[in-house]
């Protein structure tokens, strides 16, 4: 896509009929074996989740999830959106803005399913963070660990008392050596932690230094899991099951200084050097599950024939959704545009320069979609509001994207920041306020 030009480039058209080729072929098939559908049907909430060992994932689940992430990746799918050097092909964050839409427009499958972060194109936010950040071995390690499955890591920021605050955090991380060795010791707790389950390490941001509420003085250390004094205390029960979102304990929690990723009291920089693919591509699956319930409601309101008339014919059931489809088109474009643009600038200038933008982007399509997924419940009536449709499944998983990856009202704060100047491109046209006595 070019600035004048809103067609998509033909090789990335190509590549989305090889990837509903590689669906049809490899993907379907899977999904239809051993009743693996009860994953997917009225069954799935019950079918994924083992109730009685936390809510925890069925192992069952994470198999068949593994099993399509194996075919996708033997066919050269799987790490599209990762560097060459590590087995992908570089893809674009307009590419995967458009895979991710594409495929959640298909509805729910195995192909892609956000509740567990999957999908047969992979989205790698760690990989970023440790070309940033990390050393030539914790590259080596972590970035080809994530790959062949030796080494999963979950992220550790949020705390019970602090989510949006997160500079005001109170897991601390003080000096001390051991057996000669340097290194540091935790105390603290997180919380939503999520993927400890099968976690080799935690990514645990810590306050080291500075006064609360300061950025600077918080440092990231790569905690293994088996470390003792870390604990798993409880697996939070959520509005979509099953769960792997725990609350952990960090009790005289001692690693080496080796563990550090990045700089010393600038951790923060690491959190936010992922979100902004995160929130780009989250914004795009949001827009594509919003396009397939306008689009099943429609299909469904031309077959309705209540008092012998189409239920289509009726405008309460046209206008709304003529509104949603409207959005969704505009908010197609906006997506399009703002991922291209980031494919256009060094990473680490799309938080100076872009940041508003995505942010507009992503709480708007997960508005949408929770609006849309609600007017396709209303539209089908009772079968609507049933589990046989997967609109409230829909609704239910994509409800948690107004409040993770930064809450909407944190996203609409930093699009605020920029529309008014205080950050961003806009800064230079306005001057600094003086205060009057």
């Amino acid at each position: 896509m070019t600035a004048t030009n809103y067609d998509l480039e033909p090789a990335l058209v190509a590549y989305l009929a090889e990837l509903d080729d590689f669906i049809e072929k490899e993907i379907k098939p899977l999904q239809a074996k051993d009743d693996n559908e009860r994953f997917f049907d009225h069954r799935r909430e019950w079918a994924r989740t083992d109730f009685e060992n936390g809510g925890l994932p069925r192992h069952e689940w994470e198999d068949l999830l593994r099993q399509a992430t194996r075919l996708a990746d033997k066919a050269g799918h799987w790490r599209f959106s990762a560097p060459k050097k590590y087995g992908g092909k570089d893809g674009s964050n307009l590419w995967m803005a458009v895979i991710r839409d594409h495929f959640a427009a298909k509805g729910l499958g195995l192909h892609n399913d956000l509740q567990n972060e999957m999908s047969i194109v992979g989205n790698f936010p760690f990989v970023a963070m440790f070309e940033t950040f990390g050393t030539p071995a914790q590259q080596e390690e972590f970035i080809l660990g994530g790959f062949n499955g030796t080494r999963r890591t979950a992220f550790g920021l949020t705390e019970p008392d602090h989510g949006s605050d997160a500079t005001f955090m109170e897991t601390r991380a003080v000096p001390e050596t051991r057996n000669g060795v340097e290194g540091w010791l935790i105390n603290g707790e997180k919380m939503w932690t999520t993927g400890m389950h099968v976690a080799t390490h935690c990514a645990t941001f810590c306050r080291t230094s500075g006064a609360d509420g300061a950025a600077k003085g918080i440092t990231c250390l790569l905690v293994p899991t088996e470390t003792p004094g870390l604990k798993i205390e409880e697996y939070l029960w959520t509005f979509n099951m099953p769960t792997d979102h725990p609350r952990v304990s960090f009790t005289d929690v001692w690693v080496p200084a080796t563990a550090m990723l990045g700089q010393l009291d600038n951790g923060l920089a690491l959190a936010q050097s992922f979100v902004h693919q995160n929130r780009i591509r989250q914004a795009a699956s949001s827009l594509g599950a919003a396009t397939y319930c306008v689009e099943e409601s429609v299909r469904y309101a031309r077959e309705r024939k209540p008092f012998g008339e189409e239920l289509a014919r009726n405008q309460a059931i046209q206008f709304p959704l003529v509104e949603l489809a409207t959005q969704c088109e505009m908010l197609r474009l906006l997506i399009r545009k703002t991922a291209w643009e980031m494919d256009r600038m060094p990473h680490e200038a799309i938080e100076k320069e872009l940041s508003d933008k995505i942010s507009m982007c992503n709480y708007w399509a997960n508005r949408l979609v929770g609006q849309a997924a609600d007017r396709a419940m209303q539209v089908h009536g009772g079968i609507g509001y049933s589990r046989h449709k997967q609109f409230e499944h829909i609704y239910r998983h994509h409800r948690r994207y107004r409040i993770t990856e930064g809450s909407e009202e944190i996203q609409m704060r930093k699009v605020g920041a920029y529309l008014f100047g205080y950050l961003g491109p806009r800064r230079a046209m306005f001057p600094k306020s003086t205060k009057k006595g």
